[in-house]
C-alpha cells in the first residue's frame, strides 16, 4: 500500500501529464518555461524525486514531439533545451540511453541540415550533441557511426553565426579526444573544411587542426596543399592560424613538400611581376617638386602593390632564419641596408623601403634551388635542415638537380 503522500505525488504526475497531452503550442511552450527555470541543474535523483519517479514518461513525450515537429520548422528551442535539462543532468545515463533508443542522435544531425530551421535552434541541438558526446567513448563512436562528422562539418562550413561555429569546433574538438576508432575521420573532415567560403570556419578548422594532428602523430597527404592554398586568403585570422598550423607540420614527414610549396607561393607570377614593375616605372617617371616628395610618392605605389600579395612577409623571414643557405643567398641580393631592415620589421618594409629598394626588390630574385644544389648539400647534409634521410627527401633534392641541368641546357 503506497502512502497518502505518495498517492498525492503521483495525482500530480498524472495531472500535469494530461495537461501537457491536452495542450497546444503555446500552453506546451509555457510549460516547458515553467519546466526549464525550476529545473535547471539539478541532478537525476532529484529530477526523479520532482516527478515522483517518473521524470521518464515527461521525457518520452518531450522526444516524441520532437520528432513530430522538426521537420515543420517549428521553433524546437526551449524543446531542446527542455531536453538538455534531462540529458545534462548527474548521473543521468538513463535518461540518456532512453534518448539514444528512440534515434536522438539522428534527430540532432538532421536537424543540423534544415533550412527551414533556425540557427538558434541548430545550435542548441549542437549543445546535446556536446552533452553526448562528453558522456564517454561509446557516445562519440556512435556519433560518427551516423555519419555526423559530416553533418557537423558540412554546418560549421555553411553557418553564418560565429557564436554557433565556436559551438561546432568545440564538439569537433570532443569528438577528436578520446576516440580513437574515428579520430582520423574527424582529422580528414577537419581538412575538407580548410577550401570552404568561411574564414570564420577556416580558422575553427585550422586550430582543432593542431589539436588533432599532435593526437594522430601522422599526416595526411592532401593536408599540404590544402593549408597553402589556406595562406591565399585576405583574412589575417586564417593566415595567422595557417603559419602557426605550418610550424607544426614541419616536424612531419611532410616538411619537403612544404618547403617546397612556400617557395613557390614566394615567386611572384610572370603577371604580377610585370604590373608591380609597371608601377615601380610610372611612379619614378612622374614630375615632383623635391627628391625626397618623390621617393614617397614611388614608396607609396609600391606599398600599394606590395600589400596585394596575401602572402605573409613573416614566411620569407622564417626560412631566412631556418635555412642558412637560404640567408646567404637574400642578404647577397637584397644588399646589407635593405636586409638589415627586412630583418628588423618584414610585415612593414613596404612602408619604408624608397623607389630605388623597391627596384631592387622587384628587379632581384633567388632561385632557392640553385642555391640549395650550388651549395654543393649532399642528402647527408641536408638532413641536418630537413631530418634524416628517406626516400622522398632524396626524391626531392633530385628534383632540383634536374631542374638545375635543364635551366642549363
Amino acid at each position: 500500500m503506497t502512502s497518502i503522500k505518495e498517492q498525492a505525488a503521483i495525482s500530480r504526475l498524472l495531472s500535469f501529464l494530461q495537461d501537457w497531452d491536452n495542450a497546444g503550442k503555446v500552453a506546451r511552450s509555457n510549460i516547458l518555461n515553467n519546466f526549464i527555470e525550476a529545473n535547471q541543474g539539478k541532478t537525476a535523483p532529484e529530477l526523479e524525486q520532482e516527478f515522483s519517479q517518473g521524470a521518464s514518461l515527461f521525457l518520452v513525450r518531450l522526444t516524441t514531439w520532437l520528432r513530430l515537429t522538426y521537420m515543420t520548422g517549428s521553433p524546437l528551442d526551449k524543446l531542446l533545451r527542455s531536453i538538455g535539462v534531462f540529458l545534462s543532468a548527474v548521473s543521468s545515463n538513463r535518461y540518456l540511453i532512453e534518448f539514444l533508443e528512440v534515434g536522438g542522435v539522428l534527430t540532432l544531425l538532421e536537424i543540423l541540415a534544415l533550412n527551414k530551421i533556425t540557427e538558434e535552434d541548430k545550435k542548441e541541438s549542437i549543445k546535446l550533441l556536446q552533452v553526448i558526446a562528453n558522456s564517454g567513448r561509446k557516445y562519440k563512436e556512435l556519433i560518427c557511426e551516423s555519419y555526423g562528422v559530416r553533418s557537423i562539418a558540412e554546418f560549421l562550413a555553411k553557418s553564418k553565426s560565429e557564436e554557433t561555429q565556436e559551438e561546432v569546433q568545440v564538439l569537433l574538438d570532443s569528438l577528436i579526444h578520446g576516440n580513437p576508432k574515428y579520430q582520423n575521420q574527424v582529422y580528414k573532415g577537419l581538412i575538407a573544411l580548410l577550401p570552404c567560403a568561411s574564414p570564420k570556419a577556416q580558422q575553427l578548422a585550422l586550430q582543432t587542426l593542431r589539436t588533432a594532428q599532435s593526437i594522430i602523430g601522422t599526416t595526411h597527404p592532401s593536408i599540404v596543399d590544402c593549408v597553402l592554398k589556406v595562406l591565399c586568403t585576405m583574412h589575417l585570422e586564417v593566415q595567422y592560424e595557417a603559419i602557426e598550423l605550418i610550424k607544426d607540420l614541419v616536424n612531419y614527414d611532410v616538411r619537403p613538400a612544404l618547403l617546397k610549396g612556400l617557395v613557390a607561393l614566394l615567386i611572384p607570377s610572370f603577371k604580377e611581376t610585370s604590373k608591380l614593375h609597371s608601377e615601380i616605372v610610372s611612379a619614378a617617371g612622374q614630375p615632383h617638386a623635391g627628391g625626397a616628395r618623390g621617393g614617397g610618392a614611388a614608396g607609396g605605389h609600391c606599398a600599394r602593390a606590395l600589400q596585394s600579395r596575401p602572402i605573409p612577409a613573416r614566411l620569407p623571414q622564417y626560412f631566412v632564419e631556418l635555412f642558412p643557405v637560404v640567408e646567404e643567398h637574400v642578404r647577397k641580393t637584397m644588399g646589407e641596408e635593405l636586409y638589415k631592415l627586412f630583418l628588423s620589421n618584414a610585415e612593414n618594409l613596404y612602408m619604408k623601403i624608397d623607389s630605388i629598394q623597391a627596384d631592387i626588390l622587384a628587379a632581384n630574385k633567388v632561385n632557392v634551388a640553385r642555391a640549395l644544389h650550388l651549395s654543393g648539400l649532399s642528402c647527408s647534409n641536408m638532413s641536418f635542415y630537413v631530418g634524416h634521410s628517406n626516400e622522398d627527401q632524396v626524391a626531392y633534392i633530385t628534383h632540383f638537380q634536374k631542374e638545375d641541368v635543364e635551366e642549363k641546357e
